[in-house]
């Protein structure tokens, strides 16, 4: 929290003390900010305490605000809406904050709460490379990581790869059919990239052959069950569960070439994870757990031995949670690995970044978990978002129509550079520093554009957009610290100190106001964003502090001003901004360049 918002809180409680004889608690009401159509920076909601004041709601903001302005040297003037009471803070008040941010290089940041959440998110399957879809997932988790970590929790970055299952036997079937030993050296794709184009080859000829079959006079369905190739990828899948040698071999190279193809595409990204978790170590989790709930009734049988839990109370219906033949369904190894995680990372707080498809699994899976006991299941969150979508529609990677993520990280980088070229903006730059800036302004751009939507919304990704120099964008923001870089060069060089003496800082101008209200938001942005597990909230607040800058920099002069103490207040409140842009980007995966 800001300290001019602490301060003014205390103050109020104050006047409440005196003018109403009512103890009013400082955690007990937030300030909002103004209205930009009002005077003011902070606004007091007072129809709350009518029953306290024992006055209409504009006499009682009316004698707050007096007895503030009269007692309070914080508060300079204030105004009445209805009953809304807007204060202005006093200008020294101002001042003194920026004095205290400028000097204070650790400003925003938390103490730890000794509190540990585990942050699960990315979780590919291994017969395909990362699309579009897993961008938005990987920066979500990641962002929403460093923006827990900034708030004082213990992180774990968590990945539950999906390696087994009949997907990842309709890759390697294709490849032991149609590959010819192909490697990724010998084809010089990267083993992501290869093993994805033999799971499009497995969909290409099952179709073929369900075709063929129903040409014969078969029923669609039936087909697709018949189907020869899913017949043998069943019985691939089957010969993997028992520890068949030769499956076992064929999927532990066709995994491992994925995984090389994954790291690679992590580290362009700028993501890493504390533990990957594997489901072949997973997926027979859960059974001990069936017991469990079988002798505390959780769970029940029904005759043909299947295993259930009713949900009806919690509107869920009843939920398989082990078959007949005694095999695990999907929520019966979620359970599992549920417990395995708490017992690795003794968490208070779980959060599964997740499509918004599988909402309702969550919800089964957080509801079996409570019933069941564990102290952990309240602590349990679905981190749901919505789909990416681009101009051209929807992706299918088994008809290999996704966006791939290396593909599209590799045209953000060789779009950033043409229109860095384009504008001149790498005058004095070596050609290494040149090209690391573009791909700081092009993994930055698409980095911003995914994460500036609230994360429950569906979006629309246009790359041609994200990437602009205008408007609310990665580069936009990059931009700006890039300038204020160059002003703290400048500022250096003409030995202009950032250490401003408050007491010869008479008057502010608007702007200049503006903008430290704005960087004493970051720490309740941060907050917030931690709360709602939302970094959309901190792309809001770094666009706007940028924009807010820009605002200042076009109407105030810095270096040209014969106050010399003004140039070193304004030469500190730039060093200020840059810095809080800087820590902002950070929050969601971003770097920001020194030179453009």
């Amino acid at each position: 929290m800001s300290t001019i918002d602490s301060a003014l809180k205390t103050e109020i409680v104050k006047a409440f003390q005196q003018l109403f004889d009512f103890e009013l608690s400082v955690d007990s009401f937030s300030l909002q900010p103004t209205r930009k159509e009002f005077e003011g920076t902070h606004t007091l909601v007072v129809f709350p305490y009518l029953k306290q004041t024992r006055k209409s709601p504009e006499e009682s903001g009316k004698m707050i605000g007096e007895y503030l302005k009269e007692s309070s040297d914080l508060v300079a003037d204030y105004n009445v809406v209805k009953g809304f009471l807007n204060l202005s803070v006093a200008e020294s008040a101002w001042i003194g904050v920026l004095n205290e941010i400028a000097q204070n290089e650790n400003f925003g940041d938390f103490p730890a709460r000794g509190q540990k959440v585990m942050v699960e998110f990315s979780s590919p399957n291994t017969n395909k490379p990362l699309h579009l879809g897993h961008l938005r997932n990987n920066f979500l988790g990641d962002a929403v990581s460093r923006i827990l970590e900034a708030n004082g929790f213990e992180v774990m970055k968590v990945n539950l790869v999906n390696d087994r299952g009949i997907h990842i036997c309709k890759s390697m079937l294709a490849y032991q059919l149609f590959g010819a030993g192909e490697t990724p050296e010998s084809s010089g794709v990267k083993g992501d990239h290869l093993i994805g184009k033999y799971y499009v080859r497995f969909d290409q000829e099952y179709k073929r052959e369900i075709e063929g079959l129903v040409h014969q006079g078969m029923e669609a369905e039936e087909a697709k069950k018949q189907a020869p190739l899913m017949l043998q990828a069943q019985e691939m899948l089957k010969k993997w569960e028992d520890g068949d040698e030769e499956v076992v071999a064929l999927w532990k190279k066709m995994n491992g070439w994925v995984f090389d193809g994954f790291d690679a595409s992590y580290q362009t990204m700028g993501i890493d994870f504390d533990k990957i978790y594997y489901e072949s170590d997973t997926y027979l989790l859960g059974k001990d757990i069936i017991e469990e709930g079988l002798g505390s009734e959780v769970f029940f049988k029904k005759e043909d031995g299947s295993v259930w839990v009713d949900l009806t109370k919690e509107k869920l219906d009843e939920k398989l949670v082990l078959r007949g033949d005694g095999t695990s369904v999907y929520i019966t190894q979620d359970m599992g690995t549920c417990d395995l995680k708490h017992q690795d990372f003794p968490f208070e707080k779980s959060v599964y970044v997740v499509g918004n498809e599988q909402d309702y699994h969550f919800k089964v899976l957080f509801s079996i978990m409570k019933k069941l006991g564990r102290d952990y299941a309240d602590g349990l969150y679905h981190l749901s978002y919505g789909m990416v979508d681009l101009p051209s529609g929807k992706m299918k990677s088994r008809e290999g129509t996704v966006v791939d993520a290396d593909d599209l990280m590799q045209e953000m980088f060789d779009t950033a550079e043409k229109q860095t070229r384009e504008l001149g903006k790498i005058e004095g730059l070596t050609e290494d520093e040149a090209q690391e800036l573009y791909r700081t302004l092009g993994l930055g751009a698409l980095k911003y554009f995914l994460l500036k939507v609230d994360p429950k919304k569906r979006m629309l990704f246009n790359p041609q957009e994200s990437i602009e120099f205008q408007g609310n964008t990665g580069p936009f923001i990059q931009y700006t610290h890039a300038r204020i870089s160059a002003i703290l060069r400048r500022a250096k060089g003409l030995d202009v100190s950032t250490k401003f003496d408050p007491a010869k800082i008479t008057s502010l101008l608007p702007k200049e106001l503006e903008l430290i209200h704005k960087l004493t938001e970051y720490t309740k942005t941060v907050d917030l964003a931690a709360e709602e597990y939302s970094p959309a909230l901190i792309a809001q607040y770094v666009y706007e502090l940028a924009k807010t800058y820009n605002g200042f920099y076009q109407d105030v002069p810095i270096f040209n001003e014969d106050n010399k103490e003004a140039v070193k207040f304004r030469v500190a409140l730039s060093q200020s901004v840059a810095r809080l842009i800087r820590k902002s980007m950070l929050l969601l995966g971003i770097h920001v360049p020194e030179r453009m």
